[in-house]
């Protein structure tokens, strides 16, 4: 596979991710966040689970516990994100929550320093400060305005940023893409109803009523999408990657005006244009560097 047709794939991954974000939000008026994490993740395993299956059968050697142990190491980074940025969505509006989200754009390049020993590109720091200031106006220009959800889902950015960074260092090596999904969604759903059980309270109606947002989260931006990044991410690298996927931020403001009629002020919008630039500047300099210094 080429890495154009990985960045498309993770394109397309990102708008289902983005409109995932409006019945992550619906959700929320039947189930509670951690009943809705665990249980789209265990629709999700399902859809994995028979092409894991079919992949053991054309893989020869067997899984290894030190595969098994990474990709239950990813699952408990998606588990993080997952649900701190679903808790989030208690408190702050789609819109907030899907550029935050995108924050880990930043992140990961950050991260590569501390984990890998890389040096990121010059351009990181000063984006990184242009996102802080987008933040700064995504909030209305006062920091107090900030609510404990934005503050849930920069953190569920960290956890976004160390999932992608932990599948770029190990999906291009492994032969099991299918099992690396669905262990991470199973140790995903297991921690999600696990918690649920001791800590909120639920009805059968309540997961009927529920029903649309979690086929929707559980079959496609959970199922369908987390697949579609583990391929992806075999052909790009984690930073390249990141900056795709980040798009969901703003496929997710799309969906949220379209469905939900949520709407900003202007500096809001100002907000979400420089957390943007700062996730395009990322990706975009260190390539045309590249280039001018081939030529």
């Amino acid at each position: 596979m080429s890495r154009l047709h990985a960045n498309l794939i993770l394109v397309l991954t990102a708008a289902i991710w983005g409109a995932g974000f409006v019945a992550q939000d619906s959700a929320m008026a039947h189930l509670g966040a951690l009943w809705f994490v665990g249980l789209r993740f265990l629709l999700a395993f399902f859809v994995a689970l028979p092409l894991a299956m079919r992949e053991h059968q054309r893989v020869a050697a067997p899984l290894s516990g030190r595969e098994l142990g990474i990709f239950a190491l990813i699952g408990l980074a998606l588990f993080g994100g997952a649900s701190t940025q679903q808790l989030g969505l208690l408190t702050t509006s789609v819109t907030n929550s899907s550029f935050l989200t995108g924050l880990y754009v930043i992140i990961v390049p950050v991260l590569s320093v501390i984990v890998l020993r890389k040096l990121p590109h010059w351009i990181v720091w000063p984006a990184a400060l242009l996102a802080t200031t987008g933040i700064y106006y995504l909030s209305g220009g006062d920091l107090a305005q900030l609510t404990i959800g934005d503050l849930l889902t920069i953190l569920c950015a960290l956890f976004w940023a160390g999932q992608v960074l932990l599948v770029g260092m190990f999906a291009p090596g492994s032969d099991r893409p299918m099992a690396l999904s669905a262990v991470q969604f199973l140790v995903c759903a297991l921690g999600g109803l696990t918690l649920a059980l001791f800590l909120e309270p639920i009805a059968a109606g309540d997961i009927v009523d529920a029903l649309p947002e979690l086929l929707y989260a559980g079959l496609f931006s959970s199922g369908i999408a987390f697949i579609l990044q583990v391929i992806g991410q075999r052909w790009t690298s984690a930073p390249q990657a990141a900056i795709f996927l980040s798009s969901e931020s703003l496929f997710g403001a799309l969906f949220g005006a379209l469905l939900l009629g949520e709407r900003m002020g202007w500096i809001g919008y100002i907000g979400c244009a420089l957390i943007f630039i700062a996730m395009l500047l990322v990706e975009l300099v260190p390539e045309i560097s590249k280039k001018r210094r081939a030529q």
